[in-house]
């Protein structure tokens, strides 16, 4: 899959793209990533990428026709009608269902905004899909490519060490929805805490409840709307509707 980034700071990306488990994916072009520049679409001496707003305001507005050149040079380059996707406080969030069905795909072109924002024109024409990493606001749209890009790298198949881990993930159908729960390693004390006996007890059964348990907790506590999805979808057994009782 090829995911082209439209950003005014490249740079940003060199140190993400070489960093990590995730890095794997990238070299092997298993997530083929691209770097445009609007600017490099812009005319005059200083490749002016930004305005003033109409109407008066506060800061600037990315201008309509450098990313148009920009989107266009890339689509043609693709040669495919891959999703323009704009990051912005208005979009749906991102959630692993999207990340699971944007790893399965073809890729998109990622569009990083700048600025007080993006001319409305531009966003009508060519946007296709609007994101979103939750309710607050960043000074561009690089963070929320780079987080969607690396939740899409490490569900394709070898980038991680064991195929298996991501399916324990938070959010995974898998785990039918819900938080993942508490990881432990060595030593068995640290700080006058002990590993929880379950886990050391080398008794699959026994590990595998207390972990499922662990999970019903922390959602519960932290994520109720995600067990009352699980509970409407049927994927609540009876032990766990009584264990959630005691709780």
């Amino acid at each position: 899959m090829r995911f082209d980034v439209v950003t005014l700071f490249p740079e940003l990306f060199g140190p993400f793209l070489e960093s990590g488990v995730t890095r794997r994916a990238y070299e092997s072009r298993q997530v083929d990533v691209r770097l445009w520049n609007p600017r490099d679409y812009a005319e005059g001496n200083y490749r002016r990428v930004d305005d003033r707003p109409f109407g008066g305001g506060p800061g600037m507005v990315m201008m309509a026709q450098p990313l148009a050149r920009c989107v266009q040079a890339v689509r043609a380059d693709r040669a495919d009608a891959a999703p323009v996707v704009l990051f912005t406080p208005t979009g749906r969030r991102i959630d692993h269902a999207l990340v699971a069905a944007e790893a399965a795909g073809q890729g998109a072109v990622l569009l990083c905004g700048r600025y007080e924002g993006i001319d409305q024109r531009f966003i009508d024409t060519f946007v296709d899909v609007q994101l979103s990493l939750g309710d607050f606001v960043l000074s561009g749209g690089e963070l929320a490519a780079m987080a969607l890009l690396d939740a899409v790298a490490r569900l394709q198949p070898g980038v991680l060490n064991d195929a298996g881990s991501h399916q324990e993930d938070s959010f995974n159908p898998v785990l039918d929805g819900l938080l993942d729960c508490p990881h432990y390693t060595r030593p068995e004390e640290w700080a006058g805490h002990k590993v929880p006996e379950a886990l050391m007890s080398g008794h699959h059964v026994q590990i595998d409840r207390w972990r499922r348990e662990r999970r019903l907790e922390a959602t519960a506590r932290l994520r109720p709307e995600l067990i009352e999805s699980a509970r409407a979808a049927g994927r609540l057994t009876s032990l766990d509707e009584a264990f959630l009782a005691r709780l």
